[in-house]
Formats: structure tokens, sequence, C-alpha cells
């Protein structure tokens, strides 16, 4: 068997001191996370962050930073995911589009709010990239080459 990890990105969107997470069922439970998904066959990790943003919360963003990159090994399943984290500033929301199907629906939290739900994150990464953006620093998008 070979070893290979998931690429995946995950998005901040913040408004205001409000942040953009989306409510999707997981085992059985309904879980919150960053709008996030894995990197499809030629897309740059800039075209995956807006797409899965855009496809899971209807909302198309600018993307005004690097976060962090993340290396994370699911309990659950042993699975390593490599996130690529970024923040964004919403631009404009598309209400006529259907969310993923995976997707239940969107919520505006603070950090605060966020924290008082530690049960329900996907993560523990959920918590740890939001921290990450508020403490900073945020890294330039020209970290990323393509």
């Amino acid at each position: 068997m070979t070893w290979q990890p998931h690429i995946t990105v995950a998005t901040i969107v913040e408004d205001q001191g409000r942040f953009l997470f989306v409510e999707e069922l997981k085992a059985g439970r309904l879980v919150l996370n960053q709008p996030a998904g894995h990197l499809e066959p030629n897309e740059t990790l800039l075209q995956a962050a807006l797409r899965e943003t855009l496809e899971e919360t209807a909302w198309e963003v600018e993307l005004t930073g690097l976060v962090g990159i993340y290396l994370y090994t699911a309990p659950s399943n042993g699975v390593t995911y490599q996130r690529i984290c970024f923040a964004a500033r919403p631009v404009h929301l598309n209400p006529e589009l259907e969310l993923d199907p995976d997707i239940s629906g969107t919520t505006w939290l603070t950090r605060d709010e966020l924290a008082a739900q530690a049960h329900r994150l996907r993560s523990e990464l959920v918590l740890e990239c939001l921290d990450d953006y508020l403490r900073g620093p945020l890294h330039s998008l020209e970290a990323i080459r393509t």
C-alpha cells in the first residue's frame, strides 16, 4: 500500500469580526468547518480555494493572504491531510446557487461563538486555523507558486 497525503484547501472568510462556516453531516453528526475541500486535477491551490468556497457557501470571495500550511492525520481513519488555509473577504453572495449536497447550511460566527461549540468542530484544525489567522501574520499569496 502506498501512503499518499490528501491535499486540501480551506478558506477563512471574515466580515466585521464574524467568520463564515459551513455545517455538514459527517459520521452522522452535524459539524462545523471552514469552507474546504480537495484539490482537483489541473487546478491551482488558489483556484481550489475560490471554487470550494463558492460551491459550499455560494459566496464569491477575494483571497487576501495565506494563513498557513497544516499537516493533520485524522484519528478516525488514519488519513493524512495537508491543508493550505487562506484568508478571504466576502465579495458577492449568489443566493440562487445550490450548495454542495454534503453542506446543510452556512453560518457566521465570532471566534468565541465557535469556541463555545468546540464539540461540533469537524477537526481541531478549524479552531487552530482561525486562531492562527487572528494571531497573524498573514502571508503573501505570492508564496504560492503555480
